[in-house]
């Protein structure tokens, strides 16, 4: 999947100019945590979170009464506080290139460009949205999870096993186990009625099955 096809284009922005107790406002009216800013040709120049305008309220209290704070903060606009060095992404990025950047820079959110344009944001919710589609976790299925070896064909083998038995796959995604090398993990959904006869079809077989939390999983490990 691509970022185009996940990314918001309903969009909140504010300009430079824009006062930034309206764009507080913003914030609060959307329920949203940033809202980028552009000029008067729909670019890009800065993105306003949550963050910089409680710094913006918190860092004159100090030497200001409420009256001049008030006033103070008033007179201030967008452009003052907006972060302008930038972190973007493209509609025709990977979904999985702007969940790692989101992951490696500790950020909620990417804003989409085409050129300078604005075109769209990406959130981490709408990344989540994309990891629990693609786990299948919307749809009523059994859960259970099948532990092998990195070797060509065991897809194939683990799929084609399930076809014989004439069980269809809702979802499945593999990932890798970090802490036993060239072990992965093939998390599949099944229909909930077939949950139990894909078990015993995979376990006759050979294949280490789990079907609930354990622990420990050293003795569901695959020996060859």
């Amino acid at each position: 999947m691509y970022v185009g096809r996940k990314m918001t284009t309903d969009l909140v922005t504010v300009t430079p100019d824009t006062p930034l107790v309206k764009a507080r406002d913003l914030l609060r009216e959307h329920n949203i945590k940033q809202v980028p800013v552009v000029d008067a040709q729909g670019t890009l120049v800065g993105i306003l979170t949550d963050r910089d305008i409680k710094q913006a309220w918190a860092s004159p209290a100090t030497t200001l009464s409420i009256y001049e704070l008030t006033y103070v903060l008033q007179k201030l606009t967008v452009e003052s506080v907006m972060v302008k060095d930038l972190i973007t992404i493209t509609p025709d990025a990977t979904i999985e290139r702007a969940a790692k950047i989101l992951h490696d820079r500790k950020i909620g959110s990417l804003p989409v460009v085409e050129g300078d344009k604005l075109v769209g944001i990406i959130t981490s919710t709408d990344l989540m949205e994309v990891l629990l589609d693609g786990l299948g976790v919307e749809e009523a299925s059994g859960r259970f999870m099948v532990l092998v070896k990195d070797r060509i064909g065991v897809l194939a083998d683990v799929c084609g096993l399930l076809k014989e038995a004439n069980i269809s796959i809702v979802s499945m995604i593999t990932l890798p186990m970090h802490q036993y090398p060239d072990i992965f993990q093939l998390v599949m959904r099944v229909n909930t009625s077939d949950r139990d006869a894909a078990v015993d079809c995979l376990t006759k077989e050979g294949y280490r099955v789990v079907t609930e939390y354990k622990k420990d999983l050293e003795p569901f490990l695959p020996t060859d």
